[in-house]
């Protein structure tokens, strides 16, 4: 086998795996890896992860990555990545998926937009696929997994010259931890790129109406959606000229705020007629308290799983300050957030 071969990670007892694999694979050189000797070394690989999750979504070859990704930081460095999880039941799949991404994503592994392709015990999820693609649940299953191996084995994420960059946001400029974050981010990396920032903090803005597919087509195909307000005119088009959406996301009750989430719910008219496959997504996200890798974990489940943004290695920076202008006192903060700016530099700008 090639260095270069793609590494598969094979996970749990397989049976319904055992049919889709092989189609997956079908053509695509590659080596297979099972946990039984521990977890091999693939750093500097494309990997794909192949799970079967059992009925109660656990099982312990997933419970001894988990641990191994998370105790070795660089477990997964250079790695391009995607996960497919084959669960018995309608649940856990999902969240097995999320999770997994965001432990191989701390630990370097780079994904592609939509690097996760999950089946439900029904393959009712898959029910919208196979009636687009003209054919059975099974079927279109098996060509989400194929079309994951494919893309994980061509992958090439672009680089740029001088990127640009979008700050998206809605916090308080006087008061704002997770704000002052972002600006001292943007402070080190501004030499090398040029950074928009909008705050939503004063915006009325409307969540997703919840148009039926035509008339969300309709918007959408003139880069419009059925609300103005400043989703649609400014958010909209700074983010289709970006390289790169950079959201700063306090912690609200272990989830994104109101106006962070009304955004996201809206990119679905953008979504229909524009790729963001090319777009770097990074998030900055700060807890009174903890949580914050429930935050990241929905911030890359929306935007990278969904909305096909690309996920760099260490996209987030997660920190707990509670008191206004606490985080930038925190111990460590100068060094992390050079790192972060460096790590964005480092992923988007060509050297």
């Amino acid at each position: 086998m090639s260095f270069s071969d793609l590494a598969v990670l094979s996970m749990g007892s397989h049976q319904r795996l055992n049919e889709v694999l092989p189609f997956a694979l079908e053509g695509i050189k590659h080596e297979v890896f099972t946990l039984e000797n521990g977890v091999p070394d693939i750093r500097g690989r494309r990997v794909l992860i192949a799970e079967s999750c059992g009925e109660w979504g656990i099982e312990g070859d997933y419970i001894k990555l988990l641990l191994h990704l998370r105790q070795h930081r660089d477990a997964l460095s250079g790695c391009i990545g995607g996960i497919i999880i084959d669960g018995t039941s309608e649940l856990y799949t999902k969240e097995l998926g999320r999770k997994l991404i965001y432990a191989a994503n701390e630990a370097g592994c780079f994904f592609p937009g939509k690097p996760l392709a999950e089946a439900t015990g029904s393959l009712l999820n898959y029910n919208i696929l196979s009636q687009n693609l003209n054919t059975d649940n099974l079927s279109a299953y098996k060509h989400a997994a194929r079309a994951l191996a494919e893309r994980i084995a061509a992958f090439r994420p672009a680089k740029f010259k001088r990127p640009r960059i979008l700050m998206l946001h809605a916090s308080d400029r006087s008061t704002s931890n997770t704000l002052a974050l972002g600006l001292a981010v943007c402070e080190q990396i501004k030499p090398y790129c040029d950074i928009t920032e909008i705050s939503l903090l004063n915006a009325r803005i409307n969540d997703c109406r919840g148009c039926g597919y035509h008339a969300c087509s309709h918007f959408g195909k003139q880069n419009l959606c059925y609300y103005g307000d400043i989703v649609a005119d400014d958010v909209y088009p700074a983010l289709l000229e970006c390289d790169a959406l950079l959201m700063l996301c306090p912690n609200y009750n272990d989830t994104l705020s109101a106006k962070l989430i009304a955004f996201i719910n809206r990119l679905t008219a953008l979504a229909i007629s524009n790729s963001f496959e090319n777009k770097y997504l990074f998030g900055i996200v700060v807890s009174g308290y903890s949580g914050g890798d429930l935050v990241a974990m929905q911030l890359l489940g929306s935007l990278c799983l969904n909305k096909s943004f690309m996920l760099p290695p260490s996209f987030s920076m997660a920190v707990t300050a509670h008191e206004p202008g606490s985080a930038l006192k925190s111990r460590g903060i100068e060094k992390r957030i050079s790192a972060f700016a460096d790590n964005m530099i480092k992923q988007l700008v060509y050297q």
